[in-house]
């Protein structure tokens, strides 16, 4: 008798719709509706989805919580913008420095000659390795320590949010390497295209959405595949799949490392798009705040977790322009609210709320086509 088996298609409907009206969202009603400068702000938003659904795959798909995924995003930016100073940091416009040549922060830190570190970013290509291979490498790091010695739950996040720390207070403490607390600013082209201005900023806005998709549908993929049902039952039995044979520790190293890298673009599409990076994105309080984002939007949904880091950051820039002594509490009350009202996020709202009104006008629309399992052929 042939075994039954369940086919796992790549997009359901449900999926499907949700990615239309997210695109439809992203790439026709923003640009339609929003001025240069809030469609600028949108696009800083967009980057810390990329954050988000890396995350979704971390904590949803495999349970794992990690309250440092800022370590990720500031180690991609922070690529990206030594790329961005040392093309700006040319003979010609430093010449009023003691030591034409190198960034400015170096100069007023009394150092007369570039790191033998920072030599490799005067390459652009080098600089995009760079964003995606240095998170990921930290993460391996990090992971395989852990993981192999069967690290997690409770004690993996707080060690993240420990390394978190440490990183932060390394930035600002060499401040002559890397712009110390202020960061790396006064960030102006990339090969010689001005990123300052209005044109330049809705152009890297779509260059975030496509990007942003792209992952979306990496992200996907991983997800419907064999491994992301293995991560799903790990996070469910992890004893159960290991006693079945499975190395945990390696699929959990993987998808850790997919989702630095994810926040590495982010983190380079952030520095781009507003055109500075500091340790401040790199902190404990931002970590959380990537967190939130996926919490807001469900956890268990890749999409959701742009819808959450969307909602999250304009509440607060909503809230801190309308009650700039009260936002932290208006923020803090919609989350509640948020949690409390829908504990699976605004995935929870689609499901529950929105899907019987599609089956209502549509029936059939909102179902997942997943084919049933074959029945067994009497004759074998």
């Amino acid at each position: 008798m042939q075994k039954a088996q369940i086919k796992h298609p790549f997009l359901t409907r449900r999926d499907i719709i949700g990615y239309a009206i997210l695109a439809a969202v992203i790439f026709v009603l923003f640009p339609a509706i929003l001025d240069s400068f809030r469609l600028n702000l949108f696009g800083k938003y967009l980057t810390y989805a990329f954050v988000a659904v890396g995350l979704t795959l971390c904590w949803g798909v495999g349970g794992i919580l990690s309250l440092g995924q800022g370590i990720f995003f500031g180690l991609g930016g922070y690529c990206m913008a030594m790329f961005l100073k040392l093309e700006a940091s040319t003979p010609e416009n430093t010449a009023i420095q003691s030591t034409p040549g190198i960034p400015d922060f170096m100069d007023w830190n009394q150092l007369t000659a570039l790191p033998w570190w920072w030599e490799p970013f005067y390459s652009l290509p080098f600089a995009l390795l760079a964003v995606v291979a240095v998170p990921v490498i930290f993460a391996f790091i990090i992971s395989f320590a852990m993981f192999t010695r069967r690290v997690s739950g409770v004690y993996f996040a707080i060690i993240t949010q420990a390394v978190v720390a440490i990183l932060a207070i390394l930035i600002i403490g060499q401040q002559g390497y890397t712009g110390g607390v202020n960061g790396i600013t006064d960030l102006r082209t990339l090969l010689g295209w001005d990123i300052r201005t209005e044109e330049a900023k809705t152009t890297l806005y779509f260059v975030n959405a496509v990007l942003l998709f792209t992952v979306l549908f990496v992200a996907q993929f991983v997800r419907k595949s064999k491994m992301g049902r293995l991560l799903i039952a790990m996070r469910d039995q992890e004893d159960r799949v290991r006693f079945s044979g499975y190395n945990v520790a390696s699929f959990k190293i993987f998808i850790f490392c997919l989702g630095a890298a994810f926040a590495g673009i982010g983190g380079a599409m952030f520095t781009l798009q507003v055109g500075f990076m500091s340790p401040t994105l790199i902190g404990i309080v931002p970590s959380i705040e990537m967190v939130i984002f996926c919490a807001v939007g469900g956890r268990m949904s890749i999409i959701g977790a742009v819808y959450g880091a969307l909602l999250v950051n304009w509440a607060k820039t909503t809230f801190s322009e309308s009650f700039p002594e009260l936002w932290l509490f208006g923020l803090g009350a919609l989350f509640i609210a948020v949690v409390m009202a829908f504990p699976n996020g605004l995935a929870g709202v689609w499901v529950e709320k929105i899907e019987p009104l599609i089956k209502k006008f549509w029936p059939g629309g909102a179902k997942d086509t997943v084919a049933p399992a074959a029945k067994p052929n009497p004759a074998e």
